[in-house]
């Protein structure tokens, strides 16, 4: 079996070195920091054996994976590996100088590979002789655990290099995904709006911080909310690589960094790290949501506009029974006792009362699953009266949510990042960066989201994605939200849901 080496003993270097050892491989490590190979060795060993500790391994097995291990302190003592993966610090000359002193000693026929996550694979592969064989093996932290790896074409890699490091990874029981080399590759492209738009919502006022994260958790199905997931990344570094491809991608402005992050960056609330970043790790009072809206009265008259399917996940639940107005035109919302209660499309509530000449007027978040999410967001209009929120708050308690109110913005909070996702999405697909199936396999592995983010937008409606594109962008006119070319066209050959 083909020898490994990797270069870079941290966490995530001797994360790869462990997943290679266990496919089978003998596998030398090395670190340019005298003792830090050995001390990734060690490491190894003690999370091996927790694992031992659950009944996950024997001690037999372990001993076998870690003698598969080679420490070495010389990197010329990997002369005879078939495949090296440089897995060190994220600056494009020091990895470049690597490469080249790697190719002074290795085989010819050995693959160049990098863990790199942001930097150029082609810039890289300039520093050596023959480009064609560098190529990016981008592992996920922590690499033993995460199932994803891009496998990240530069403009010279030879296709039959790209190949083998599918293979490779696919071997050490990985799901490989192939995308060219652009900024920030499918993950760390894909999922900017993740951030970026909680970040957006934050500074303009929507609701607090709790109460984000809990929607996007409870609503969106998101395992982790975008302000924790900051905190635990480390505000710092989020900030870093959201800078990173915005200055990569010539400034568009779908990836221009937050102030709030930049704000906080300057003061040191760099999250879980510093001990204070969105949350106060020392003060759990701050991190709570709240319990929603107290309690209002049940409606007694629910009647559906437009298509009663799109609305049944919700109403299946209500003690009423809920009547079809079969006259209604396409425009879907729901008569709950006078007042309209519209799924948001990106424009405001206060719009569609301006627009209607029905001043109870009142939008709702986008759900992964309306049946089973215990929370609910919802806008209401700047005319409507004050029975208006307590009429739309009383049908979703009475199908047992928890309601919050929050501002009257466009789009909400899931509907307009997952809206943002799959715009992206569809541009990366548009672009040749990747595949549909390989965008939605990276994102859902990469980074945990519930769906793929075009998996997703099929669900809702390609059509009803792409509407809330366009009422985005026609709301603020910014560049940030024009509809992508690959959405418009999966729009325009979609059924409407």
């Amino acid at each position: 079996m083909d020898k490994v080496a990797v270069i870079g003993a941290g966490t995530m270097g001797a994360g790869i070195a462990q997943v290679a050892a266990a496919a089978g491989h003998e596998v030398y490590l090395y670190d340019a920091v005298a003792g830090a190979a050995a001390s990734g060795v060690v490491k190894l060993k003690r999370g091996l054996s927790k694992l031992i500790e659950r009944g996950k391994m024997t001690l037999e097995d372990r001993e076998v994976l870690l003698g598969r291990i080679q420490v070495i302190d010389q990197i010329e003592q990997s002369a005879d590996a078939a495949l090296f993966i440089e897995a060190i610090i994220e600056d494009l000359e020091i990895k470049r100088g690597l490469f080249k002193t790697i190719e002074s000693f290795a085989s010819d026929s050995a693959i160049l590979a990098t863990n790199t996550s942001s930097i150029s694979v082609t810039k890289i592969a300039t520093a050596v002789s023959d480009p064609g064989r560098v190529v990016g093996m981008h592992f996920f932290n922590p690499a033993p655990v995460m199932k994803l790896v891009e496998v990240v074409r530069g403009q010279q890699t030879d296709e039959a290099v790209a190949k083998k490091v599918f293979e490779y990874a696919q071997g050490w029981g990985k799901t490989a995904v192939y995308t060219q080399s652009t900024p920030g590759f499918i993950v760390n492209r894909v999922a900017r709006p993740y951030y970026g738009e909680a970040l957006r919502l934050l500074e303009e006022g929507l609701t607090k911080v709790p109460v984000i994260d809990a929607l996007m958790r409870d609503c969106g199905g998101f395992r982790m909310g975008p302000f924790q997931l900051m905190d635990l990344i480390g505000i710092d570094v989020n900030f870093s690589v959201s800078e990173s491809v915005y200055r990569a991608m010539f400034d568009d402005p779908k990836f221009k960094p937050s102030l709030v992050q930049q704000e906080m960056v300057a003061a040191g609330h760099l999250g879980r790290k510093s001990g204070r970043g969105f949350y106060r790790y020392d003060e759990e009072s701050e991190n709570d949501t709240g319990g929603g809206l107290v309690l209002s009265p049940p409606p007694k008259k629910v009647t559906a506009h437009g298509d009663i399917a799109r609305f049944r996940p919700l109403t299946e639940a209500l003690p009423v029974s809920v009547e079809l107005d079969k006259a209604a035109d396409e425009i879907d919302y729901l008569d709950v006792d006078g007042v309209r209660i519209y799924p948001t499309d990106g424009t405001t509530a206060t719009e569609r009362a301006a627009r209607t000449g029905h001043d109870d007027t009142v939008v709702f978040d986008l759900c992964l699953d309306y049946e089973s999410a215990s929370r609910m967001a919802i806008a209401v209009a700047d005319q409507a009266s004050s029975e208006a929120k307590t009429t739309a708050a009383g049908l979703f308690q009475a199908m047992g949510k928890s309601v919050y109110v929050v501002d009257d913005l466009p789009g909400l909070a899931v509907m307009r990042t997952v809206a943002c996702l799959a715009n992206e999405a569809a541009d990366v697909v548009a672009r040749g960066v990747a595949t549909s199936a390989g965008v939605d396999q990276a994102m859902k592995l990469g980074v945990n989201y519930p769906r793929g983010p075009l998996e997703w937008a099929e669900a809702i409606g390609m059509q009803r994605v792409y509407t809330v594109m366009a009422n985005l962008h026609s709301n603020y006119g910014e560049d940030r939200y024009r509809p992508s070319f690959g959405l418009r066209r999966h729009a325009l050959t979609a059924k409407r849901k």
